[in-house]
């Protein structure tokens, strides 16, 4: 601060700044501070993942203010370095004063805290640092800062850029300025950018609180008519039963689950930033009843557009004091079904699934459940997940165009889930393993084959293919051209000598090495 000043200026600073840092490190004072600080992470965590950073004004301060936040969360400590979710990172040396040597690290130790820092999934979530860790340090999950000393320029500019990095779930950081730094973030702001100081350099928080309030009143429209009050004040029982019901609420509505979806996750970004203000505070558990329901679409039914993971991943779901601890929401439970196995999609299950009272989630339930089965069969046999697949979408083409209702669609994958049972079974009946009957398929995709062939002498070219072609794969041999055309070549041949129709074997050897591909990471 004092480089450039006259050797008088040099002293005159030096007297202000000391007498600042007694003020700012009075012992009453930082209580005050570490009770705000504690209070007000917590409260942050809740609605956000991640980890905070305490800037204090000196080395004393970080240490005296260590003590102080300790006083208040003694399981935030850890005697070693791997332990304790508050950590104090500064320099020193042998001549400093005692209790200022269990924060004195070595280089080494120092960059094994960052890397724990770095680490999402850590225990070690708040820092106090006085320089170090304010420049060329990024751990994208620091969610907070905690500004607790005068910052300048380029220096103030790089210690808020270590909140601003991209996380899943983080709309932006978040500053708490103990100091009133608000000017000298301005005036940074007018030298290091192009704004000439023109604008806000951040938005207040209360921007956040406004759009979060709005968000919040347009997810609630949702729920027009529909009382989830049990939901906080009813019995276990009670609560996992509104969830289903407030599902097929939405989905009744034009395109409402899209919607309803898009809606959640803009006020969950604003309820992040907003927290903890006493508006968010006013709204945390009908949030978290909002993300519930999202969490069951998300988990239990298909989303266009985005994976699940990736959905997981940008948002936390908020645990609500209102719900008690260890409740997990089963959505087959909560809808009075068994949970399925996927894979055999029994007639009981179906038969459950064609008596539900919530017609639409039914729907949902069942889109989902095919959708995840025809993916796995396009892992193993590429005919099958192809037709399946093609009737599936028919089916939701048509409810979506409003040709079917609700019902009507609901019989039709209760038709189709028959199918891809059934078709397990047709294997056994031509004494077919699964990898065999994949390769029938893609022999008998083409209907005249069949009846020029029959299933039989179709079933015995499928088990010889499946035969010569294992013997040739290699890891590899989908990548070389030479491997590929060998195969291809292979597969010709079999087809002429058991007299496969000629102007159908292109189509059908292709079909073969696309299902031979599929194989290939197993067999290999």
């Amino acid at each position: 601060l004092t480089e450039g000043e006259e050797l008088e200026g040099k002293e005159r600073l030096k007297t202000k700044w000391s007498q600042l840092e007694a003020l700012v490190g009075a012992e009453e004072r930082l209580a005050q501070v570490a009770q705000d600080i504690v209070a007000h992470f917590e409260l942050r965590c809740e609605a956000l993942e991640g980890k905070g950073m305490i800037v204090a004004m000196s080395r004393r301060v970080a240490v005296d203010l260590y003590d102080a936040i300790i006083k208040l969360r003694p399981a935030w400590h850890g005697e070693r370095d791997e332990e304790g979710a508050l950590k104090v990172v500064m320099t020193g040396s042998a001549s400093d004063p005692p209790h200022y040597q269990p924060h004195l690290r070595s280089k080494e130790r120092r960059k094994a805290l960052a890397e724990r820092f770095k680490d999402p999934a850590d225990l070690f979530r708040l820092v106090i640092v006085r320089d170090m860790w304010l420049t060329g340090f990024d751990a994208p999950s620091l969610h907070t800062m905690y500004i607790d000393k005068p910052m300048q320029g380029h220096g103030l500019m790089q210690a808020i850029a270590r909140v601003n990095r991209v996380y899943p779930g983080k709309e932006g950081g978040l500053v708490v300025d103990y100091l009133g730094i608000a000017t000298d973030l301005k005036e940074a702001m007018a030298t290091y950018t192009r704004s000439g100081g023109r604008g806000l350099p951040a938005e207040n928080q209360s921007r956040a609180v406004v759009l979060m309030q709005t968000a919040y009143e347009r997810v609630r429209a949702f729920f027009y008519g529909f009382d989830y009050s049990r939901f906080f004040t009813g019995a276990p029982t009670e609560r996992v039963r509104v969830i289903p019901a407030a599902m097929e609420h939405i989905l009744q509505q034009q395109d409402g689950k899209k919607r309803y979806m898009d809606a959640v996750v803009r006020l969950s970004r604003a309820f992040a930033l907003a927290m903890p203000d006493e508006a968010a505070l006013a709204i945390r558990d009908d949030v978290a009843f909002f993300q519930t329901v999202r969490s069951s679409f998300a988990k239990h039914t298909t989303v266009e557009g985005r994976s699940r993971e990736a959905m997981e991943g940008a948002l936390k779901q908020l645990v609500s004091r209102a719900v008690a601890s260890g409740d997990v929401i089963n959505i087959f439970d909560a809808a009075g079904l068994q949970t399925p196995d996927v894979s055999i999609l029994s007639d009981r299950f179906l038969a459950e699934i064609q008596s539900m009272e919530q017609r639409n989630l039914a729907l949902e339930l069942l889109r989902k459940l095919l959708n995840d089965e025809i993916q796995t069969r396009a892992r193993t046999n590429v005919v099958q997940a192809r037709s399946f697949a093609t009737l599936l979408e028919d089916a939701l083409r048509r409810y979506t165009n409003r040709t079917i209702d609700a019902a009507e669609v609901v019989q039709e994958l209760i038709r189709l889930a028959q199918d891809i049972r059934a078709a397990n079974r047709r294997g056994e009946q031509l004494g077919l393993t699964e990898e065999e009957l994949a390769f029938y398929d893609a022999l008998a995709d083409n209907k005249s084959a069949v009846a020029v062939m029959g299933d039989q002498q179709l079933a015995v070219i499928a088990a010889e293919l499946v035969r010569e072609v294992r013997k040739r794969v290699t890891i590899d041999w989908t990548l070389r051209e030479g491997a590929r055309a060998r195969i291809r070549i292979l597969v010709k041949h079999i087809l002429l000598r058991h007299g496969y129709p000629p102007d159908l074997q292109a189509q059908a050897t292709q079909t073969v090495l696309e299902q031979a591909e599929r194989l290939a990471a197993a067999w290999a």
